[in-house]
């Protein structure tokens, strides 16, 4: 493929200027086919080296969301009880592994971070937020809402849920459909004239 097309401006406002924040769910369930579209949505766009460092658990039990929702703040608890689905995204920090299948050509890379942990572990911090971002969009491009968190004890979720200690949480997403009063009026955004500058 040469060239991109755009997406229309329903698409764009899908994904962007109408999407929202969601802190309120309604009961309406999420499927396993739509989580796991999510995925398949969101491990294309670029990460460094494409390493994919990001890790997804989907927590939708009654007994895994007790076991999560202890470890959120107190104020973002209610959110995560309304929502279907949350899911708890996470560094693999030893991602470096599967360097030899995701970027064959510089298998090398892998002995590098092997040799290096602060590389690896901010390197990968870095591009499992990216892909944080992407799972984001991948939520919404499918008729979901997303509630993005990082207000959490993340020793604690990951004693929880990680005790290997190879994951560490980075942050949680309610994934559902709006319930009542979802969110409040949108906040402002920065201008360009404040946030973009020319070379």
């Amino acid at each position: 493929m040469d060239t991109l097309s755009s997406l229309d401006a329903a698409s764009r406002a899908l994904l962007f200027t109408d999407a929202r924040t969601t802190s309120n769910f309604s009961a309406t369930p999420v499927t396993d086919e739509e989580l796991k579209e999510i995925w398949e949505l969101a491990k294309w766009p670029p990460t460094q080296a494409n390493t994919q460092p990001l890790r997804v658990l989907y927590v939708r039990t009654a007994d895994g969301k007790a076991r999560l929702i202890k470890h959120l703040n107190e104020g973002n608890r209610a959110k995560s009880e309304s929502a279907p689905v949350v899911a708890v995204l996470a560094l693999d920090t030893q991602f470096h592994e599967f360097i030899p299948e995701v970027f064959p050509h510089g298998a090398g890379l892998k002995d590098v971070f092997e040799g290096n942990t602060a590389k690896r572990i901010s390197d990968g911090t870095f591009s499992a937020a990216l892909q944080a971002g992407y799972f984001i969009l991948a939520a919404r491009s499918i008729g979901l809402f997303a509630g993005p968190m990082t207000g959490f004890d993340k020793a604690g979720v990951d004693a929880e849920f990680f005790p290997d200690g190879r994951f560490r949480s980075l942050a949680v997403v309610n994934l559902g459909h709006p319930g009542e009063n979802p969110w409040r009026d949108r906040l402002p955004r920065l201008s360009p004239d404040t946030a973009v500058q020319w070379a």
